[in-house]
């Protein structure tokens, strides 16, 4: 694991932790905490499919990075008692390299492709007539004199994941018989899920530890694990060996890691939008240089989390700073934003549940000033 402090925050699996990671997985659907809508589906859908002696439809799950659809597609498998291929859209180049996995599968297997909406669109067009009729036309030859051969594929469950669920196209949705998607955990479920992942490491790890923890986990199971091993390294190394608030807090402090679980990058963002530019709105490129990074990992590293926590909001004109912002960094907001909190806001959930300062109106922000 890297003390990197713009990774430990991330949602992204690293390299180095995925053993770790693989210790903690649940094996069953009874084992997987939260997501109780999405986990009684799959649950109906599976026990409906082996009741019935055929593979269930084909699954997509969508949702942020570290939610648990890995975790799920491996569940699912273990359920139906079914052999699991694991492969990633964006390896999946050539319709060739496609049909050699299809091929190879045996009757019920369960296919996973992760980033499914990255995929090459000749290798998804093949997809289509394996999902529907579990055949596969393979094209040999060039040319004018190229032929099209089908080649039969065991009955078999697809199952897609996806962070952006509105880059997969029209056809490839709808051969979908089941859509699920995950949403952030809630501060009382990481709890859990915390306290169960310290039985399986042999970690002392309180109640208040735990719920410290949990509030700066950004509602995900796998930042919430990270942080748990690095707390406990802190514990260890310069204290009791025991996981709790005051030690928590300590640790990370020294991963700069805030109670509301942002990093350096998040609050350069925060410090950019309010000292540099009056709290915006700024366009994406212009805060992108401002903190020294690239767009896109301002726009998909940091802002799904400012933006469900109240601290951004997206409009038409840029980037505007809340008011919430302006309090977490220390300052007093401009009046038009204290207006702001009186009126009723639109939305509901985590943005709200912070009080002042949740989510602006973006309406009133496309009026010009």
């Amino acid at each position: 694991m890297t003390d990197n402090h713009d990774e430990i925050v991330s949602p992204i699996a690293l390299e180095e932790e995925r053993e770790a990671e693989a210790t903690l997985r649940p094996r069953r659907l009874s084992e997987f905490i939260a997501q109780d809508r999405v986990r009684e589906q799959l649950e109906l859908l599976l026990q409906g499919a082996m009741r019935r002696g055929r593979p269930p439809e084909h699954i997509l799950l969508s949702g942020s990075p570290g939610l648990g659809k890995t975790t799920l597609a491996m569940i699912i498998a273990a359920e139906l008692g079914a052999g699991l291929r694991i492969t990633s859209g964006p390896a999946i180049e050539r319709s060739g390299d496609l049909a050699a996995v299809l091929t190879s599968l045996a009757p019920g297997d369960v296919l996973f492709i992760d980033e499914i909406h990255r995929m090459a669109r000749p290798a998804e067009e093949l997809l289509y007539s394996a999902m529907e009729d579990f055949r596969v036309d393979v094209i040999v030859g060039k040319g004018p004199g190229a032929t099209a051969i089908p080649i039969d594929v065991e009955p078999f469950t697809l199952v897609g994941a996806t962070t952006r669920a509105g880059l997969l196209t029209g056809p490839m949705r709808d051969r979908f018989g089941f859509v699920g998607h995950l949403e952030f955990y809630e501060p009382h479920e990481l709890d859990i899920l915390l306290h169960r992942s310290a039985r399986i490491l042999g970690i002392k790890l309180t109640d208040d530890g735990a719920a410290e923890i949990a509030g700066r986990s950004r509602g995900t199971p796998r930042i919430a694990n990270r942080l748990l091993r690095r707390v406990r390294d802190y514990a260890e190394v310069r204290a009791d060996g025991v996981v709790n608030a005051v030690n928590a807090r300590a640790a990370l402090q020294v991963y700069d890691v805030d109670e509301l679980g942002l990093d350096r990058l998040d609050k350069a963002v925060l410090n950019a939008l309010v000292r540099s530019f009056g709290g915006g709105p700024v366009g994406l490129s212009t805060l992108a240089v401002a903190v020294g990074e690239q767009p896109d990992t301002v726009e998909e590293v940091c802002e799904p989390f400012l933006v469900r926590a109240g601290l951004l909001a997206r409009t038409p004109r840029g980037r505007v700073a809340t008011a919430a912002a302006w309090r977490h960094l220390g300052l007093t907001p401009p009046d038009r934003l204290t207006f702001l909190d009186r009126l009723p806001r639109a939305g509901s959930g985590r943005a709200d549940s912070m009080g002042d300062g949740a989510t602006p109106i973006p309406d009133l922000f496309n009026q010009d000033p």
